[in-house]
């Protein structure tokens, strides 16, 4: 099945080869937690997909299928989808590193129940995976690192030209190494803090059982709180050299997933 007549000849090829571009930078700004965020109004995700696809189409050569109605175009259409999703989701797994460490560090000061609406996806988080999710944005956008991504996203047609979209199972195991690799980096995020408030929470316990007059929630909570705000402020340099290797090791590892040839 052919593409639908508009009767516009050359210009309607290219409106049908505009709209293929389209996907895959599509489903790579839906996948991406900064293009893709909740907040963000579904306009402007499509006004930035046509722009984007715009440059690729006067930029490269990529055609669309001659048929792409058929079962041949659907499968094209497909693998358009599955390279947008990796390039996406790897940006994805860097920006749950600093939420899975807000996790931890928010047990065991107590702050676990406070949580609101997080911007990227609407799911309910903590105020201070909130707090880390803001400052790897802020050092994510500072670097420079959304355009590099942006770079990397137009690369990929001329790595993966379509029809020649299969990833394989390589950097498919790679892309899930690289989330394995995320739990780690929240582990070393939190470890400092966490290290801070298990202190003091055997000193809390401690002086509980010296004096047991004393009520050892009322002076435990408090004591987590401020010795977990203190260790956060002790160690804001520490995590903001953190989130930049983050943010370094998200666009390498989009960069993996090309070839050595195209980069």
């Amino acid at each position: 099945m052919s593409l639908p007549g508009l009767g516009f000849g050359p210009l309607e090829a290219e409106f049908w080869r505009w709209m293929f571009l389209m996907t895959r930078i599509g489903a790579a700004m839906f996948a991406a937690p900064i293009f893709g965020a909740a907040n963000v109004a579904p306009q402007v995700r499509v006004i930035a997909t046509a722009a984007v696809a715009a440059l690729v189409a006067g930029w490269s050569d990529a055609r669309a299928p001659a048929a792409l109605f058929s079962a041949a175009g659907m499968m094209a259409v497909l693998g358009e989808v599955l390279v947008g999703l990796a390039l996406g989701f790897v940006l994805q797994f860097a920006f749950a590193s600093p939420v899975i460490a807000a996790e931890l560090i928010g047990g065991g000061m107590g702050l676990s129940l406070a949580a609101a609406a997080d911007p990227q996806d609407g799911a309910r988080a903590p105020l201070l995976g909130q707090y880390f999710s803001v400052v790897l944005t802020l050092v994510f956008l500072a670097m420079g690192a959304h355009l590099q991504w942006v770079a990397l996203l137009l690369r990929s047609y001329a790595v993966f030209p379509p029809g020649q979209t299969w990833l394989g199972p390589a950097r498919l195991l790679a892309i899930a190494g690289f989330a394995g690799a995320m739990f780690t980096t929240a582990l070393a995020m939190a470890l400092p803090v966490v290290l801070v408030l298990l202190l003091t929470q055997l000193a809390t316990g401690v002086l509980g059982r010296s004096a047991p007059a004393l009520n050892l929630f009322s002076l435990g909570l408090p004591a987590g709180i401020i010795a977990g705000l203190a260790a956060l402020i002790a160690s804001a340099p520490l995590m903001s050299d953190r989130m930049s290797d983050l943010a370094i090791a998200a666009t390498g590892e989009v960069a993996q997933i090309l070839p050595a040839t195209a980069r």
